[in-house]
């Protein structure tokens, strides 16, 4: 039996992982309507092929608990997946983590070797630092009452389910035998590499993955703010040529490509939250991560760039409209999307007559921010009214109906049409 323990995007995608790779998985999550929702077999947020998954999986293989303690009692391992966001300085706020590994130990038995693995995204050091010494400070044994590893989790919004059953590799912190063994038959099921390192590395594993992407995110939209100051230089048909390069792979679809190419900026919960917070924890450290700073800084200042080049000579009057509002395509996450940042900054300029449209986050986005816009319902309908477009989001919609902005003047953010 494997419990989950958090039900948002990872841990509902982690519980219906094993799930239907055979295992038995209980899931719950604090937030009552979330757990509700998912109990009654809708997805409670936009992820490809999830929806099926769900109805095959659940009360199958899968069940959502009532209790922690009924999803933590009968089984050998317990996954985390719950929230660790970043204050304004980057630092992780472990809060919500610890939390949920007290209330764990309140169904832990003595000498049960209960395995407790951090799926959550922590800053290195911190299972080492922060959860084995408040599992101790709360008398417990670890080896012998309690047992901790970390297994972070490497999904793409939008892709979190191919992600997740098929994935590259799987890296477990954790030196201890008995969690290898246990962890080793979970994963055997998924027959890719399993990577036995320390805590630390586990953690930090994560964090070299994010913060390289971020990277190549701001130093790609650096460039295309040099390439714009200097004049006459073809931005999307040089990145373009920039990715045959043979070392991107031989394979022309290779992803890699999409973080090195321009835009306005990345979003989403990770790549933010994890650039800062590995930034900030470097300085616990002593050391000035100069290079994430600046990452940081840049996908600040290319929103701020684009809106100089829009608003140039556009009157205050005009009708700005903006395609996109998620953080990315195929996903519904509007958490820190550069749409957001885009539109305040519009908004601040004096710019009232903001008409928008996505094709999946019209509503959540209102909802959640309630900043003064016109929502549209089509491509069509934004350009039948506005006097500039800017594409904020790549959905492949927009450049499938790229002939209904003809005449207009648009401002392509994303260099996808």
């Amino acid at each position: 039996m494997i419990a989950v323990l958090g039900l948002g995007f990872v841990g509902l995608t982690t519980a219906l992982g094993f799930s239907k790779k055979g295992f038995r998985v209980r899931g719950f999550d604090v937030d009552k309507t979330k757990a509700g929702v998912i109990a009654s077999g809708k997805i409670p947020f936009f992820e490809a092929d999830m929806q099926e998954v769900l109805d095959e999986q659940l009360n199958h293989n899968f069940t959502v608990s009532d209790t922690l303690a009924d999803a933590v009692s009968n089984s050998k391992v317990v996954f985390l997946c719950v929230g660790t966001p970043s204050d304004e300085k980057g630092k992780a706020d472990l809060t919500y983590l610890l939390a949920a590994v007290g209330d764990i130990l309140k169904s832990v038995q003595k000498g049960s070797k209960k395995i407790i693995v951090v799926k959550s995204t922590v800053p290195p050091s911190t299972t080492r630092d922060y959860v084995i010494p408040f599992i101790e400070s709360k008398g417990f044994k670890i080896g012998e009452d309690v047992i901790v590893a970390n297994n972070p989790e490497f999904l793409r919004e939008g892709h979190a389910w191919k992600d997740f059953i098929e994935p590259d590799r799987i890296v477990i912190g954790t030196q201890d035998d008995y969690a290898k063994t246990v962890l080793g038959e979970i994963y055997a099921p998924f027959a890719v590499p399993v990577h036995y390192v320390s805590l630390n590395t586990g953690e930090f594993i994560k964090y070299l993955s994010n913060t390289l992407l971020s990277t190549l995110i701001s130093y790609s939209n650096e460039m295309s703010m040099i390439a714009m100051t200097i004049g006459d230089i073809d931005t999307r048909k040089a990145f373009q040529i920039l990715h045959e390069d043979k070392r991107w792979g031989e394979d022309k679809t290779c992803m890699m490509a999409s973080y090195a190419f321009p835009g306005c900026g990345f979003g989403g919960y990770c790549l933010p939250k994890d650039t800062q917070a590995m930034a900030y924890k470097a300085g616990e450290f002593g050391y000035n991560a100069k290079i994430l700073k600046d990452v940081l800084a840049v996908n600040a200042e290319i929103k701020p760039f684009w809106i100089e080049q829009i608003t140039e000579n556009l009157p205050k009057t005009a009708t700005i409209g903006v395609l996109g509002l998620s953080f990315k395509p195929h996903s519904d996450d509007i958490r820190q999307t550069p749409a957001k940042a885009f539109l305040e900054q519009l908004l601040a300029k004096g710019y009232t007559n903001i008409v928008v449209y996505d094709p999946i986050a019209n509503d959540l986005f209102d909802r959640t921010y309630k900043l003064p816009l016109t929502y549209k319902n089509s491509v069509k309908e934004v350009a039948e009214c506005a006097d500039v477009v800017a594409v904020v989001t790549a959905w492949p919609e927009f450049k499938e109906q790229k002939a209904l902005l003809n005449g207009k003047k648009v401002f392509d953010l994303r260099y996808c049409l």
